[in-house]
């Protein structure tokens, strides 16, 4: 049963990642635009800047979980190469289990109510575009929430390696 909910949060990690990984496409448009209208006709967009940092923020956002079921997050392992992979594993689930859970929980938990906020007084960016910002909000967390469930999927992972008797020597 775990290792079912653990492939679906991975697959569910992956989906997610390579579809808004197409961000990068309005992201370039914009940019594109941005420069053409600032240096080609001299008469840069008062938005441009704005949607551009909104556009990476989310694309930066989504791919944080997507990141993370594919190994991509640079990680300190000095100490644990030499180790056992059952070793490797309890380290892992330890530090995710002390550490990476409940700052996911509290930032997942946090940025909610930071996009909740942001909903109930229609917030708007205080610039002189003046966009409104909770759908970016929204986006955060659940981004956060995206991390905090492949931090679940990788502890069940990490969990199955350490209690594989087939490992044992």
């Amino acid at each position: 049963m775990f290792s079912k909910i653990s492939r679906g949060i991975d697959t569910f990690s992956t989906k997610q990642g390579e579809l808004t990984s197409m961000l990068i496409i309005p992201l370039l448009v914009v940019v594109l635009y941005e420069v053409l209208m600032r240096y080609g006709f001299n008469t840069p967009t008062s938005w441009g800047f704005e949607v551009t940092a909104f556009l990476y923020g989310m694309h930066y956002m989504f791919g944080i979980s997507y990141t993370d079921v594919k190994n991509g997050h640079v990680r300190v392992d000095i100490f644990t190469s030499l180790a056992s992979k059952k070793v490797q594993a309890a380290i892992s689930a330890l530090t995710t289990l002390v550490l990476f859970l409940p700052v996911m929980t509290c930032m997942t938990i946090w940025s909610g109510k930071f996009a909740w906020y942001s909903i109930e007084g229609l917030e708007r960016n205080s610039t002189s575009w003046a966009p409104v910002i909770y759908p970016y909000k929204i986006v955060m967390a659940l981004c956060f929430l995206f991390l905090l469930l492949q931090g679940i999927s990788n502890l069940i992972k990490d969990l199955q390696v350490f209690f594989d008797k087939s490992e044992e020597r």
